[in-house]
């Protein structure tokens, strides 16, 4: 396939396969790569990525865009008045938005999922803007009264004031590509920063569209770019370039970790959302909900989330019971194309990452577990990248299952034996992104996942919310996304001490 454009759903918008570097779509001056659809294995587009040059230009043109002022120098008030003429645009294509979503990534038309992919994201969009419009610029630190007294009788007044990074540099991840996309985008620059954008190369046609919607909303040149490619050379570059400020990225913990080493040479401040193991303890009296618990996740996008809870805690005398009810709920899945509304789970994103899949259900099993369903690929359909949902039986949670991220429709239910055994287990991960508790006793419950260390507790269910913030401890990240953490986040704090002569 070339990379011309290809019309996707609509005789009016085609599909984007254009760099954009200074506010100009431009074509890509480095390798070829084909983005895949993963539930048929048919090419979606071929794309030509950036080249080296393209990625110091796309740095170059963020550089001078901020230090000209040309963005970061209006007030909050117009960046937030054109960044809402690119939501709007994008809204004007929420439908084609959806379908193209749906072919790169693989997520089904019909999954509760595809809301958080476009349609939750744009709302959101315009909730973040308003968001930060009420944060104020400047805010008084407390000094006591003796403090703000000069010995010579004069007044000091210490406030801290907020301003932009600089220049950013946002790496994201597949498995939500426009819903991550914009939450990279929309902080930054509603905050005064630049940046260039590099999508991962499985899902970079969702990104690419920002070109189009920053050039109908007048977003000045240089403010943002986008670049793709097939490698990861360009991320490199970003990663250690003297002129980027920030690096936010989304993705793996091994990938964030080398992240962390590349920016350090220039000392650049990092969000990383990374990976996950996040717990779903399920309290004694809540045990109808845990029928529904592995079902949850391996039709949440077939377990591509990092925050999905794929290691489950129940009572041990009740195990055998639950896993019988799980395994009943995932009995009528039906697996195909994404595309085709009767699909309720699609594929993983590529042939190596069912691979993945398959590597830890056999280690899981060595090591002592015991497949309950699932636990391969399907033999039907035969094209696609599919994992059969899978629920293993854990004997504890030193399994190799219940340790890595797998990132698929896998998941580990294991016995405790009192809450304090599934606290304990719970706790016994390198990551710390997501936590869930279910319990009727709603002060049990709360107590509970007060005692989990992750960044995030959901009990009894989660908040899709622009206003809440998330972000991981330990290995599964650095900062926090959403919110005022999230916002926050892209500017620096300048303390400013004041004093009459």
């Amino acid at each position: 396939m070339s990379n011309h454009a290809q019309v996707l759903g609509s005789a009016e918008t085609k599909i984007p396969t254009h760099l954009f570097i200074g506010g100009k779509a431009v074509a890509g001056e480095g390798a070829r790569f084909n983005v895949i659809n993963p539930g048929t294995e048919e090419p979606v587009a071929e794309i030509a990525g950036a080249s080296g040059a393209q990625v110091e230009a796309a740095i170059s043109a963020a550089r001078r865009a901020y230090d000209t002022g040309v963005w970061s120098s209006l007030p909050a008030a117009e960046r937030a008045e054109v960044l809402r003429k690119l939501l709007t645009y994008l809204e004007g294509r929420r439908d084609w938005l959806t379908n193209l979503v749906l072919r790169e990534g693989g997520c089904p038309i019909s999954s509760g999922t595809m809301f958080a992919q476009v349609r939750g994201p744009l709302q959101q969009g315009r909730d973040l803007i308003d968001l930060f419009l009420k944060l104020p610029e400047f805010e008084e630190n407390p000094l006591p009264l003796a403090e703000r007294i000069t010995f010579r009788g004069g007044a000091i007044q210490s406030v801290r004031r907020y301003v932009p990074l600089g220049v950013v540099a946002a790496i994201s991840a597949y498995n939500a590509p426009f819903y991550i996309n914009l939450w990279k985008v929309l902080p930054a620059l509603i905050a005064g920063n630049c940046m260039i954008l590099r999508p991962s190369p499985f899902t970079p046609l969702s990104a690419l569209i920002f070109g189009e919607a920053a050039e109908a909303a007048g977003i000045p040149p240089g403010v943002l770019n986008i670049i793709a490619e097939a490698g990861a050379e360009g991320g490199v570059t970003m990663s250690t370039h003297p002129d980027v400020d920030m690096v936010a990225f989304t993705g793996s913990s091994a990938i964030g970790r080398q992240l962390m080493a590349q920016a350090s040479g220039t000392m650049k401040r990092l969000q990383l959302e990374l990976g996950g193991k996040s717990a779903q303890i399920y309290l004694p009296d809540s045990l109808p909900e845990a029928r529904a618990a592995a079902a949850q996740v391996c039709l949440a996008h077939a377990g591509q989330g990092c925050v999905l809870g794929t290691r489950i805690f129940v009572p041990e005398a009740e195990k055998s019971r639950v896993l019988e009810a799980m395994a009943a709920t995932l009995s009528n899945v039906v697996i195909g194309d994404p595309a085709d509304p009767k699909t309720t789970l699609g594929p993983v994103i590529s042939a190596a990452q069912r691979d993945r899949c398959q590597r830890f259900v056999d280690l899981a099993v060595k090591a002592g577990a015991k497949v309950i369903c699932g636990g391969k690929r399907p033999s039907v359909p035969a094209k696609g990248f599919f994992f059969e949902p899978t629920i293993l039986d854990v004997p504890d949670n030193r399994n190799p299952a219940a340790q890595e991220e797998i990132f698929g429709p896998v998941v580990c239910v294991i016995g405790y034996r009192d809450l304090d055994h599934a606290v304990e287990m719970a706790n016994d991960s390198a990551y710390g992104l997501s936590g869930h508790v279910y319990g009727r006793d709603l002060k049990q419950a709360v107590a509970v996942a007060a005692r989990l260390r992750t960044g995030t507790v959901n009990i009894n269910g989660s908040i899709f919310s622009a206003y809440t913030s998330a972000g991981g401890w330990r290995l599964s990240g650095l900062g926090r996304e959403r919110g005022v953490e999230g916002l926050r986040i892209y500017q620096h704090i300048q303390c400013m001490n004041i004093q009459g002569i």
